[in-house]
């Protein structure tokens, strides 16, 4: 792939992408929506790839929305347009692989696109959040009805409402469960790949059906999503055992969080 926007990397079934755009906060264009296209169908068809984890480059930002000065492609016709998520979201591309993010500095607007797509999140001390969208007369929709669905309505609604005039710090992100982990900045990347790993070195059908398991469940009722994880349970478990010697496994390698 011929990118401009991201920095890509795979090691030890790992893909890294960072966000690099700095002179503009990481702001997403044109540009850096096609890359994400052809990047999900990079990851989703390589199986050399078990785990992404998503960054941003320079120190102000992991990301502020859309590049206002560049805007992005839109259709004349309004019936046309199509939501940027569909080139920024993982899921939305059908990417089972989980998806680690980073988060340090400002993380805006759009940059929600991959936050509320992520299956771990994590942050550093100095990471604020927030949506301006309303501040600019614009409607908030497409990221705030996302965040719905990871943290409490309330909190949501005070984002979306309050737009710039009021930022969601690193430690009440942690609170409100928009995070999993705070640490320090210099300990952020390496956290973030110390995660990945961990997760890649299972079994990567059955991580992939686990995500796709549970991210498939938000759109249903219990009932039908408890028969269709039945189903991936099975199709991720052919032979109907785990594909780990469970006696093999060594004995108390575990952290407490």
């Amino acid at each position: 792939m011929d990118l401009k926007t991201v920095l890509f990397e795979v090691t030890d079934h790992v893909a890294t992408l960072t966000l690099n755009r700095p002179q503009a906060m990481n702001s997403f264009n044109q540009r850096m929506l096609e890359e994400f296209s052809a990047i999900w169908d990079r990851v989703k068809t390589d199986d050399d790839v078990r785990v992404v984890v998503l960054r941003g480059s320079g120190e102000r930002a992991f990301s502020t929305d859309m590049d206002v000065k560049e805007g992005i492609d839109r259709h004349p016709n309004v019936w046309s347009q199509t939501d940027p998520g569909e080139f920024l979201s993982p899921k939305l591309n059908q990417v089972w692989k989980p998806l680690v993010c980073a988060v340090h500095g400002m993380a805006a607007g759009g940059a929600f696109y991959w936050l509320n797509e992520a299956d771990i999140l994590i942050c550093s001390d100095d990471a604020t959040f927030f949506d301006p969208h309303v501040s600019y007369g614009l409607t908030a929709a497409l990221e705030p009805i996302g965040l719905a669905r990871r943290i409490p309505l309330g909190e949501t609604l005070r984002i979306a409402l309050l737009g710039l005039d009021e930022r969601v710090s690193a430690a009440r992100a942690l609170q409100i469960g928009l995070v999993s982990e705070v640490l320090p900045g210099e300990q952020l990347w390496g956290r973030a790949d110390e995660i990945a790993r961990i997760i890649a070195a299972k079994p990567p059908a059955a991580i992939q059906g686990t995500v796709r398991a549970i991210w498939e469940s938000l759109d249903s009722t219990r009932t039908q999503a408890l028969r269709t994880g039945l189903s991936y349970t099975q199709i991720g478990n052919p032979v109907g055992k785990a594909e780990v010697d469970r006696a093999a496994m060594p004995r108390g390698r575990w952290t407490l969080r």
